[in-house]
C-alpha cells in the first residue's frame, strides 16, 4: 500500500514508453475492428468533402471533432469488448448487456456524425444541384 502512495519522479522514457503503448493500442484497433476501418474510411471521405465544398474553419472543427468522437467511441467500444472477453469467456446475460451499450455508444455517436455531416454538406450540396 505504502508504495501506491510514493510518487515517481517524471520520467521522459517513461512516458515515451506509455506513448508506445498507445501507439499500439492504436494499431490493435484498426487490426481486430473491422468497423473501425468503416468509421476511418468514412471520416476520410467526409475530409475530402469537406476540402471539395470549401467548409469553413468553424465547420472543420465540427467535422474533425465528430470524426474523433465516432474513433473514440469505437475504441472503447473494442477496448470493452475485448475485457468481456477475457473475463466472461462463456455466455453472461451482463456480458450481452455490456458490450450492447458499448455499441449502442458507437451507434449513438455515428448518428450524432450524420448529423452534422447534414448541417456541414446539405446545404452547399444543394446549392451547387
Amino acid at each position: 500500500m505504502d508504495s501506491l502512495k510514493e510518487k515517481k519522479a517524471f520520467s521522459l522514457i517513461a512516458r515515451i514508453k506509455s506513448a508506445n503503448h498507445a501507439w499500439r493500442g492504436i494499431g490493435i484497433l484498426i487490426k481486430t475492428s473491422h468497423n473501425a476501418w468503416g468509421h476511418i474510411f468514412i471520416g476520410l471521405l467526409a475530409i475530402y468533402l469537406g476540402f471539395i465544398l470549401d467548409i469553413s474553419n468553424t465547420e472543420w472543427l465540427f467535422l474533425v471533432f465528430t470524426i474523433g468522437v465516432v474513433i473514440i467511441a469505437e475504441a472503447f467500444n473494442t477496448a470493452i469488448e475485448i475485457d468481456i472477453n477475457l473475463t466472461s469467456p462463456e455466455y453472461h446475460p451482463y456480458a450481452r448487456d455490456t458490450k450492447d451499450v458499448a455499441a449502442g455508444a458507437v451507434l449513438i455517436s455515428a448518428i450524432l456524425s450524420i448529423v452534422v455531416a447534414c448541417f456541414i454538406f446539405l446545404p452547399k450540396i444543394l446549392a451547387v444541384i
